[in-house]
């Protein structure tokens, strides 16, 4: 600043700097102007809607099949009336100008966290969405959109012919799928049930998402309601573990799906000497039966009533 003419009684700031401005004095007018220019962040303009109309002029294939979707009930909204496409994909007044895909919002190509925002915008409130905050799919990053197709034409957005679930299932859960082809299975293989019977893709509070029918009992009793209890002489198993104590529900070696491929060697899990007190796990079989016996090797033959019995301690009859 060595050009500035020297005047008397100017002091001028070391080079390179400038003299801070005084601060305005507290309660005074200037103060809080002061302030208000120090916090104040203006907002950013709200986006405009393009509006239905503007959407089907561009996305005409698109919107014929939205206009088919259970998604199209979201016009009878008064707050998005001609704006539906919106509703999800945000304002589009932008986009619909430039062109620009990268000013519109596709719920389906964010990752899942910020996709099923969108859905559970609307979908919150409802029972079986709800529960997928419990489900193993969110942890997963599994989003809705990789079940559900969004403009589709189906009443819940998704195929639900057991052969399509179960082949929409089985691009993930290719585990249980194996397990489908051993020798014994519930038969969803062929067509004839689907996984979503025994689960639900949404999550409940039970292991697995399994579905739970009248008094939070397993979904198995909604097949096989004959098992169904309370039983006077209960099993033990049954009462406490559930089905898949003895059973594999997806498939197994044994004709009554099994965890061992033999009766006996079930049984001896829990009626054995070994490991357990008679007390603890409903007892020993007596000394007369003996396994190496082909008699004994087929524990139902007597014990029909395996699941419980109203009438003989032994689940004899």
């Amino acid at each position: 600043m060595s050009w500035l003419p020297r005047l008397p009684g100017l002091t001028l700031p070391p080079q390179g700097r400038h003299p801070a401005p005084p601060s305005p004095v507290p309660g005074t007018v200037a103060a809080s102007l002061f302030l208000a220019a120090t916090f104040f962040v203006p907002l950013a303009p709200a986006q405009e809607y393009a509006g239905t109309e503007m959407c089907a002029a561009c996305h005409e294939e698109i919107f014929t099949k939205f206009q088919k979707s259970a998604h199209k009930r979201i016009e009878r909204k008064t707050e998005w009336t001609d704006q539906a496409c919106e509703t999800c994909h945000g304002p589009g007044a932008e986009h619909a100008a430039s062109g620009d895909i990268a000013l519109i919002k596709n719920p389906s190509k964010l990752d899942a966290g910020a996709g099923d925002r969108s859905c559970l915008a609307c979908h919150q409130n409802q029972p079986s969405p709800a529960g997928r905050i419990r489900n193993g799919h969110a942890h997963s990053q599994v989003s809705c959109a990789e079940c559900h197709t969004v403009h589709g034409t189906r009443e819940e957005l998704v195929d639900r012919r057991p052969v399509s679930v179960n082949k929409q299932c089985a691009t993930c859960h290719m585990d249980a799928w194996v397990q489908f082809q051993r020798p014994h299975t519930h038969r969803l293989a062929q067509g004839a049930m689907s996984c979503t019977g025994c689960h639900n893709p949404h999550g409940t509070a039970a292991p697995s998402n399994l579905n739970l029918v009248a008094a939070n009992e397993p979904g198995c009793l909604k097949c096989h309601g004959d098992k169904r209890g309370p039983f006077t002489f209960e099993h033990a198993p049954v009462r406490l573990e559930g089905c898949q104590s003895c059973h594999e529900p997806h498939g197994s070696a044994n004709p009554r799906m099994l965890t061992r491929h033999e009766v006996r060697f079930q049984c001896l899990e829990c009626h054995s000497n070994i490991g357990a007190s008679a007390g603890v796990l409903g007892g020993v079989a007596p000394a007369f039966h003996d396994t190496r016996n082909p008699r004994f090797r087929n524990c139902t033959v007597c014990h029909v009533k395996i699941h419980g019995s109203h009438i003989n301690r032994a689940l004899l009859r």
